[in-house]
C-alpha cells in the first residue's frame, strides 16, 4: 500500500495488488496484452532476406494466421495470449471491417513506420480491473489510399501526413467509441465489456460493433496434439462457450442492445463462427483445407458472402455482430452500446444495472488509487497528463512469444523457412525462449521491448505496481533472455546490438521507490538481480574495452543518427571511435553498482569488497577519459578544455587522437556518472572504508584527479564521486543552459542549436560526413529514419540529467549557483535547476495561457475541440524549437517518465499562467490547504442505467455526453454511504495523514525548499532511520 506518514490504508486496488502478490488470487491473469500490431514484426518474418515489413504487410493479417501472437483493438488476453478479446467495427463505408489500427510499414513513411490512427489510452489498472480505450472511428470511408500515396509523395525534409490531415473528421463525421473492461469485485476471472459508440457528426450515421471472441492459432505449427485444439460453439440465442484445455470453460455472454430506430426494437446480437487459418485461396490463390477461414467476418458482414461462415456455429474464432443502421442509424448526439461479458459461469439473463454498477464501482476505485499516488493538489490539467500516461504504460503491456529454434527452424507442419533466413539476424542468441507479459515502447510502432526503453519503464511502473516493475527488470537477466557471455538483448530486429548500460541504476531506483512509497524492502529482487548484472559489467569490459585502455567504444548506444558516422559500423577513416558517451555509461553503470553493492553490503558484508571493486573501477574510468593511458597529464583524450567540454574521438593507434568537437548529448552524458557517499554508511562498512581511504593514500594521482577531493567534504560531510570536477561541471552547465544552444522551452536538446549555424562535417575519401540541427524528424534514412538524436528533447536522457544535477546539488548544497538559462542574470543552486528542467518538459504536455499544448503544433482540433482537447499522444521525443511531438505517438514507455515529474514537481510546476517563482504560484493554496473529495457534498455522476428497452439512447441520463475519456477523481465519495463504517473510519484516518502530508509539502514549497531529493533516499544508498544510532 502506499505509505503517507508511515500510515497505512489499502484501497481496493491495492487489497488486488496485495492479493496478487501473495498469491491468493490472480488479478492479473487477464489483461491488454493484445498487441496493436503483430503484422510486420520480426517473429512474423519469414523471408529469405529479413523484410518484416514486406513479408507480412498490413493488408494480409485480415487474411492470415499468425504464428507468434494476435492484434485487434483494445485487445484483452490472458498471460499467455491463448484466449483473445477485440473488437471490429464497420461504418458501411470502408471495404473491410476495421478490426486492427492501420498505420504505415518502414518504407511507405516519409520517417519510417507510422501509425495513422486516432486512439487514446485513458485509463487503467495496475490489476486491469478497469481499462477504458477511446476510438476515433471516421464515418466516411478510412483514408488507406490517401494516407499512403501522400506520405509516399513527401519526402525527408517534409511532415508526416496523419489521419487529422486527411479531413476525414471533418464536420466532426466520426464516432467517439468508449472502450470499457471491468472485472467482478471478487473473481478476477469474471470480465465485463462496454462499448459505448457516440456519433459526433451533424447526422445520423449508421455502426456496426462486432466484438470477437478467438484462440489464437497453437495448432497449425505441429506442436500440440490435435485433440488439444480448442472450440467455440454457439448454446443459445446470446451465449457460446469456449473450451480450451489450459484454460478450461468460458461463456461469451451477450447482451441485446437498446435500439436507435424508429421502431424501439432491440438490436439483438447474431453470432458468428470461423476458424483462425489462413485464407491461402485468397492470398496465394492455393486452397484452403476447409471452408471456414480467418477473413470470414469480413465477408460476411461486407461483402454479403452467407457462406463464408460456419453454419453449425462453431470454431476457433467467434464474434457477435450489433448492426445499429435502423433510420439511418444513430442519431447526431446519441450513441450505441454493446455489453457482454467472459464469464465462467453460464447465464442466459445479464442484469444490466448490476453489470453497469460493476463498472462504476471500478472506475471509482481506479480514481481513488490514482488520488493516494499524487496525493498533492497540482493543475487538474496536470492530473489529467500524469492519469493518461499511468494508463499508457498499463495499455502497452502486451503478451511476447518467441522461441529461437521453432522461428530459426521452422515448424513441422509448415514448409521449411529458406536456408539463408538463419544468417539474417539473431543468428547467435538461440538459448531465447520468451513467453511473458512485457512492457513495449509503443503499443503500435514498437510492439516488441527493447532492453534500454523497459529499464526507463520501470520508473513509473513501480510507483504503481512494484512487482510488475522488478519483473521486467528481473526477466532480461534471466537465462532464457541475457546471452550466456552475459549480454542482454537489444530489441528483436537485433538482439545483439548494443543498448546503454542502465538496468542496473533501474533496478535500484526500481528498489528504492518501492521502499518509499509502500514501505517494503526487496532485498532478494536486488541481490538477485545484482548478481546477474556482474556477468553483464564484465561483458561490457571484455568486449568493448577494445585495448584495455578503460575508454569504451560501445556502438550506436541507442542515439541512432547522432554521430558524424554511423557508429555501429566500421570507420571510414579508419581507427578506433573512442566514445565519450560510452564511457560515461560505463562510469555511470559503475556508479550504479557500487550503489546497490553499498546497500546490500548493509544487510550481507560480503558485499564490501565488491563495493570496493566498483570504486577503483569508476576511479580509473574517469581518469582514463580525461587522461591518456600511461601518458601525461598534457595528453589530453575526451575532454577539451578549449571548448568546455567532451567530445568522441578517433583513435588512430599511439598518441594519434583526433576530437569530433560535435556539440551533442555525448558531452552531457559524463554528467550521468556522478554519486555522493553518505558519510554515516562509509563508517558502517569498515572494509570499504579501509580501501577507499587506502586508494586515496596510494594512487593519490588519480584519486585527486577524479574526486572532489575527499579531504573536503561537500553538504552534510558527503563525498563526491562523479567523472566532472566543480569546474567542468560549470563549463558543460554554462553550454546546456544556454537557449541558444541546448536548453530550449521544452526541456534539453540533444544536439546543441549551435549546430544550425555551424554544421560539422568532414570528407572521407571525397565523401561528405555532416552533422548539423535538425529539430524536428530525421532528415536522413540512418536507422530506419524514424528517430532524431540531432536536436529534438528525449524525456529519457533529459531525466537522467535532471537525476545527476540532484546528485550534485546534494553535494555542493546551495552554495553552488549557476546562471539559468545563461546570459539572463538569474542564479539557481542546481536543485532548482533540476526543477525548471522538469518543470520545462511539462509544459510540453501542459495547457497554455493560449489553451495550446506545445505537443500538438497549434492544431486547433487537437487543442480546442471538446471531444480532443483533454486527450494526450505520448510522443516518442520533441521538436527541439517548439516542442511538437514527433515520432511514435504511443511511446509512453520512457515518456511515460512525465508521470513521475508530475508527482516530484507539479506541486510547484511553473505553467504558463503562474508566476516565476514556485513559493509566489503557490500562496492561492494556503486559504484551502487539502479538502479530500470524501468532504464533498455527495453529487453523484449519473448512472447507466436501463430501464426499458424502448427508450431512446439520446433521451436516457445514464451518459455524460462529454464522457468521452475524461473522469476526474470528484466521484471518489460517490460510494460511501455503501462502505461499512469501519471502512469510513479507516478512510477518515487516511484523509488526515494525508491532509497533513500535503500541508507540509506546501509549507515546504511556500518556503522555497527543494523537493525530496535533498535527501537522496530514492537514488543513494544510505543508512535508514533505523540505523542511524
Amino acid at each position: 500500500m502506499v505509505k503517507i506518514e508511515d500510515h497505512e490504508y489499502l484501497c481496493e486496488e491495492e487489497k488486488r495488488l496485495r492479493e496478487d502478490r501473495l498469491r491468493e488470487k490472480y488479478w492479473k491473469k487477464w489483461g491488454p496484452y493484445v498487441a496493436e500490431r503483430q503484422w510486420a514484426t520480426v517473429r512474423e518474418d519469414y523471408s529469405s532476406d529479413g523484410d518484416a515489413w514486406s513479408h507480412f504487410p498490413h493488408e494480409h493479417a485480415r487474411s492470415r494466421a499468425f504464428r507468434w501472437g494476435e492484434d485487434g483493438i483494445a485487445g484483452v488476453s490472458d498471460t499467455h495470449g491463448l484466449q483473445n478479446v477485440a473488437f471490429a467495427f464497420w461504418n458501411e463505408e470502408d471495404d473491410f471491417l476495421k478490426e486492427r489500427l492501420f498505420g504505415l510499414s518502414n518504407p511507405q513513411g516519409n520517417h519510417g513506420e507510422s501509425i495513422k490512427e486516432a486512439h487514446f489510452h485513458l485509463d487503467n489498472t495496475p490489476t486491469h480491473s478497469y481499462m477504458k480505450l477511446l476510438y476515433k472511428y471516421p464515418q466516411r470511408k478510412f483514408p488507406y489510399e490517401d494516407l499512403i500515396k501522400e506520405n509516399a509523395r513527401r519526402g525527408k525534409q517534409d511532415r508526416e501526413y496523419q489521419i487529422i490531415d486527411t479531413g476525414v473528421f471533418d464536420d466532426d463525421r466520426y464516432w467517439d467509441i468508449v472502450i470499457e473492461t471491468a472485472k467482478e469485485t471478487e473473481d478476477p476471472e469474471e470480465l465485463l465489456f462496454r462499448v459505448t459508440a457516440w456519433n459526433r457528426g451533424p447526422e445520423p450515421a449508421p455502426i456496426h460493433i462486432i466484438p470477437h471472441v478467438w484462440f489464437r492459432n497453437t495448432w497449425a505449427w505441429g506442436h500440440e496434439p490435435a485433440d488439444k485444439k480448442p472450440s467455440i460453439r454457439q448454446i443459445s440465442e446470446t451465449v457460446a462457450h469456449s473450451k480450451h484445455y489450459k484454460l478450461g470453460d468460458r461463456y461469451f455472454q451477450l447482451s441485446p442492445s437498446p435500439g436507435v430506430g424508429p421502431s424501439g426494437l432491440d438490436v439483438e446480437p447474431t453470432l458468428m463462427f470461423t476458424e483462425n487459418d489462413t485464407n491461402f485461396e485468397s492470398l496465394y490463390g492455393g486452397k484452403n483445407e476447409q471452408p471456414y477461414v480467418k477473413d470470414a467476418f469480413h465477408k460476411y458482414i461486407v461483402d454479403k458472402t452467407k457462406k463464408a461462415i460456419n453454419p453449425k456455429r462453431t470454431g476457433t474464432k467467434s464474434a457477435a455482430w450489433f448492426q445499429f443502421n435502423e433510420g439511418g442509424g444513430v442519431a447526431p448526439g446519441e450513441c450505441a452500446v454493446v455489453r457482454f461479458r467472459l464469464s465462467k459461469k453460464h447465464e442466459e439473463y445479464m442484469d444490466e444495472e448490476e453489470f453497469d454498477n460493476i463498472i462504476d464501482k471500478r472506475r471509482e476505485e481506479t480514481d481513488e488509487f490514482y488520488y493516494r499516488i499524487s496525493p498533492l493538489p497540482m493543475a487538474e490539467d496536470l492530473r489529467n497528463i500524469q492519469r493518461q500516461a499511468f494508463a499508457g504504460m498499463m495499455w502497452t503491456k502486451q503478451y511476447y512469444h518467441f522461441i529461437w529454434d521453432q522461428w530459426a527452424n521452422g515448424d513441422p507442419l509448415q514448409p521449411p523457412p529458406p536456408p539463408e533466413r538463419k544468417a539474417v539476424r539473431n543468428s547467435h542468441w538461440k538459448h531465447m525462449h520468451l513467453d511473458d507479459i512485457l512492457s513495449m515502447p509503443d503499443s503500435w510502432e514498437y510492439p516488441f521491448f527493447a532492453a534500454w526503453d523497459s529499464a526507463f519503464h520501470c520508473i513509473p511502473l513501480a510507483m504503481i505496481d512494484p512487482d510488475f516493475a522488478k519483473k521486467q527488470l528481473d526477466l532480461f537477466t534471466r537465462e532464457w533472455y541475457m546471452h550466456p557471455n552475459g549480454q542482454l538483448p537489444a530489441y528483436e530486429w537485433n538482439f545483439g546490438d548494443v543498448n546503454p548500460p542502465v538496468h542496473a541504476w533501474a533496478t535500484f531506483r526500481t528498489f528504492k521507490i518501492e521502499r518509499k512509497m509502500y514501505g517494503r524492502q526487496d532485498l532478494d529482487f536486488l541481490e538477485r538481480v545484482f548478481q546477474k548484472l556482474l556477468l553483464n559489467f564484465t561483458w561490457w569490459v571484455n568486449r568493448k574495452d577494445f585495448d584495455g585502455k578503460n575508454v569504451f567504444e560501445g556502438g550506436f548506444l541507442g542515439l541512432d543518427n547522432i554521430g558524424l558516422f554511423n557508429r555501429s559500423e566500421s570507420l571510414p577513416t579508419g581507427g578506433v571511435l573512442e566514445q565519450a558517451d560510452s564511457t560515461g555509461w560505463m562510469a555511470f553503470y559503475c556508479l550504479c553498482m557500487l550503489n546497490i553493492a553499498l546497500e546490500l553490503a548493509k544487510h550481507r558484508r560480503i558485499y564490501e569488497d565488491i563495493a570496493s571493486k566498483f570504486f577503483e573501477h569508476f576511479m580509473l574510468i574517469s581518469d582514463a577519459m580525461t587522461y591518456k593511458a600511461g601518458g601525461a597529464e598534457g595528453e589530453k583524450s575526451l575532454w577539451n578544455e578549449e571548448d568546455g567540454f567532451y567530445y568522441d574521438a578517433i583513435s588512430y593507434g599511439g598518441p594519434w587522437i583526433q576530437q569530433l568537437p560535435v556539440r551533442s548529448l555525448v558531452g552531457l552524458i559524463p554528467l550521468y556518472a556522478t554519486l555522493t557517499l553518505e558519510p554515516e554508511l562509509i563508517n558502517k562498512l569498515p572494509n570499504f572504508k579501509k580501501r577507499l581511504e587506502w586508494f586515496v593514500e596510494n594512487r593519490t594521482d588519480v584519486a585527486e584527479r577524479n574526486m572532489a577531493s575527499i579531504r573536503k567534504r561537500g553538504k552534510d560531510n558527503r563525498i563526491l564521486l562523479s567523472l566532472v570536477s566543480k569546474d567542468r561541471l560549470e563549463k558543460i552547465l554554462k553550454r546546456m543552459l544556454d537557449e541558444d544552444e541546448f536548453f530550449s522551452d521544452h526541456g534539453i536538446r540533444s544536439l546543441s542549436k549551435y549546430h544550425e549555424k555551424h554544421p560539422y562535417s568532414m570528407d572521407v575519401n571525397g565523401q561528405e560526413f555532416k552533422v548539423e540541427y535538425v529539430p524536428g524528424d530525421s532528415d536522413s534514412g540512418m536507422f530506419g529514419g524514424n528517430s532524431n538524436w540531432r536536436g529534438p528533447i528525449w524525456l529519457c536522457v533529459n531525466f537522467l540529467l535532471v537525476e545527476s544535477l540532484q546528485r550534485f546539488y546534494m553535494f555542493y548544497g546551495p552554495s553552488l549557483k549557476v546562471e539559468c538559462p545563461t546570459g539572463s542574470g538569474d542564479f539557481m543552486h542546481l536543485g532548482h535547476v533540476s526543477e525548471e528542467i522538469q518543470h520545462r518538459l511539462q509544459h510540453l504536455f501542459a495547457r497554455g495561457d493560449d489553451g495550446r499544448r506545445a505537443i500538438n503544433d497549434g492544431n486547433d482540433i487537437l487543442d480546442f475541440d471538446p471531444n480532443w482537447k483533454d486527450h494526450m499522444w505520448f510522443h516518442e521525443f520533441f521538436d527541439g524549437d517548439t516542442g511538437r511531438g514527433l515520432g511514435a505517438t504511443h511511446q509512453c514507455g520512457w515518456t511515460g517518465l512525465i508521470a513521475r515529474m508530475i508527482h516530484d514537481t507539479g506541486l510547484s510546476c511553473r505553467l504558463p499562467q503562474t508566476p516565476r517563482t514556485p513559493s509566489t504560484g503557490m500562496n492561492h493554496y494556503f486559504d484551502d490547504i487539502f479538502t479530500r473529495h470524501i468532504s464533498q457534498p455527495k453529487t453523484d455522476k449519473p448512472k447507466m442505467r436501463r430501464s426499458s428497452t424502448t427508450r431512446s439512447m439520446g433521451a436516457r441520463s445514464d451518459f455524460d455526453t462529454s464522457d468521452d475519456g475524461e473522469h476526474d477523481a470528484k466521484s471518489l465519495g460517490n460510494s460511501v454511504a455503501t462502505e461499512t463504517e469501519e471502512r469510513l473510519r479507516e478512510r477518515q484516518q487516511a484523509d488526515t495523514h494525508t491532509a497533513h502530508y500535503v500541508s507540509e509539502q506546501l509549507s515546504r514549497v511556500r518556503s522555497n525548499q527543494s523537493a525530496d531529493f535533498e535527501t537522496g533516499d530514492e537514488f543513494e544508498a544510505q543508512l535508514d532511520e533505523s540505523e542511524v544510532r
